[in-house]
């Protein structure tokens, strides 16, 4: 089993920055990779950014490119989701989640390749 823990939701105004956190713990050799989705009130989960765990490759919705950046901490287990410039409309709970297995940054585009999740963190941006 992976345990995830996501912290640094908050709230912030449009044009602003937020840096959330998902430390993982228990069998994280098992990762194979990360990713960050949110859900937004009467929406379906959306994919954010994804991350391969060993080699690092990213993958990003086309909505946050140039915006938002995902990175890893392999020593720390920690993943990280730094959000500049956000919008009023990305207002949600964000979720962080990890994968096992044979993995290509496509498939961690999609929700149904993770095993296991965070319990979601709240990121609110006023207009």
């Amino acid at each position: 089993q992976v345990q995830l823990v996501e912290s640094g939701g908050g709230l912030t105004q449009a044009g602003g920055s937020l840096r959330l956190s998902c430390a993982a713990s228990g069998r994280t050799f098992r990762i194979s990779g990360m990713g960050w989705f949110r859900q937004a009130p009467g929406k379906e989960r959306q994919f954010v950014a994804a991350i391969t765990w060993i080699s690092g490759t990213t993958t990003y919705a086309d909505s946050v490119k140039g915006r938002f950046t995902i990175s890893r901490d392999n020593a720390k287990n920690t993943l990280y989701l730094q959000m500049n410039s956000l919008k009023s409309e990305e207002t949600a709970v964000y979720y962080c989640a990890a994968a096992r297995g044979v993995v290509t940054t496509a498939d961690l585009a999609t929700a149904p390749t993770y095993e296991y999740w965070g319990q979601g963190t709240q990121v609110t941006v006023s207009s």
